[in-house]
């Protein structure tokens, strides 16, 4: 990869955040820049611990693939066999492929396919008020469906919450205690875990964007003060492709859960299909460009992307809103996207 000029490029758009590209063990780029907190003025490093926002689904699906691995879980039965879902309108249909592929037809908490914003959710209904997995069901379990299930690739947020809490059921432990345990312990990812924003934690970026009038706020009041299935996992940049090589290596996974965690299963538009956590960027002939995950929330944007034809990993994190994509644009274009 053709890395001159990209520092330049970085510092040129003012990149608040961490950038890591990694070939197998051996970094190629490495570059950190803006200011974890605008409150205190403490910069960003390649340590800092990032917002990941929707990129915790991955471990969210790694932590469920484990579970299906063991025969705790079953890909092809109903979440109501684990999730107490009576008088809600989840149709006894959705299963657990369904949440995962984002087909499960389900009304969002938040339809930002359809233009909602997340953090309107919390006019009405205080943001920490939801703290563990069950406090999210209110916020969309009794809407009507908008498909049946397997009919529609949507992008879905609430279906890991659901996931989540299969996983809560058949494990007896907390969402973030399995994940920690059994996700970032086993990956090596020590600097990672899901820090509420309440408290005070060592290297944790601060979510900060502009208004319209141009003034800087903080998104402690956007959505809930810690992470969820769905998103909010803290994690540093070298974590992220920890993670990632973990994967691959059969660390995590059993060996048919590592192969089948990497193979896309449904069609999302004509560029893109969606796996069981992954998003693959498809080539004309059919194969696979790379795979990814990104995310945003009010204060959080970012990638992690391994490109399968260079063996490149690369992670682009950055603590407000629109921070990360011209960076993950320019990589992408380096890499003839």
């Amino acid at each position: 990869m053709d890395i001159d000029g990209l520092d330049a490029f970085i510092a040129d758009q003012e990149f608040s955040g961490a950038v890591l590209i990694k070939h197998g063990p051996a970094t190629v780029f490495e570059s950190a820049s803006g200011l974890a907190t605008r409150r205190w003025g403490i910069p960003n490093t390649i340590e800092t611990r990032f917002d990941t926002a929707s990129i915790t689904k991955l471990f969210t699906s790694v932590a469920v693939l484990q579970q299906v691995g063991r025969g705790n879980l079953d890909l092809e039965t109903s979440i109501h066999h684990y999730v107490d879902l009576e008088g809600t309108t989840i149709g006894t249909d959705v299963t657990l492929l369904h949440l995962l592929t984002h087909t499960s037809g389900i009304a969002d908490d938040a339809d930002e396919e359809a233009g909602e914003h997340y953090e309107d959710l919390f006019v009405d209904t205080p943001n920490y008020s939801l703290i563990e997995t069950k406090d999210y069901l209110p916020q969309f379990a009794f809407k009507e469906p908008l498909n049946a299930p397997g009919v529609e690739c949507r992008y879905n947020n609430v279906g890991y919450i659901l996931a989540g809490l299969a996983l809560e059921k058949v494990t007896g432990m907390p969402y973030r205690q399995y994940v920690f345990d059994e996700v970032f312990t086993k990956a090596g990812m020590n600097d990672s875990g899901f820090y509420d924003r309440r408290d005070e934690a060592p290297r944790i970026a601060e979510g900060w964007d502009r208004d319209d009038a141009g003034t800087w706020f903080s998104n402690i009041y956007s959505y809930p003060p810690i992470g969820s299935p769905a998103d909010g996992a803290h994690v540093t940049a070298p974590d992220l492709i920890r993670f990632l090589q973990a994967v691959r290596g059969g660390e995590l996974l059993d060996a048919e859960y590592t192969e089948e965690f990497f193979v896309p299963q449904v069609e999302h538009d004509e560029e893109t299909m969606y796996g069981l956590g992954l998003e693959f960027d498809m080539n004309e002939d059919g194969t696979v460009r790379s795979y990814s995950k990104d995310g945003l929330n009010v204060g959080a944007s970012g990638i992690v992307r391994h490109y399968l034809d260079d063996s490149l990993d690369v992670v682009v994190l950055s603590n407000n809103i629109d921070g990360a994509w011209p960076v993950v644009r320019e990589i992408d274009e380096r890499l003839g996207g």
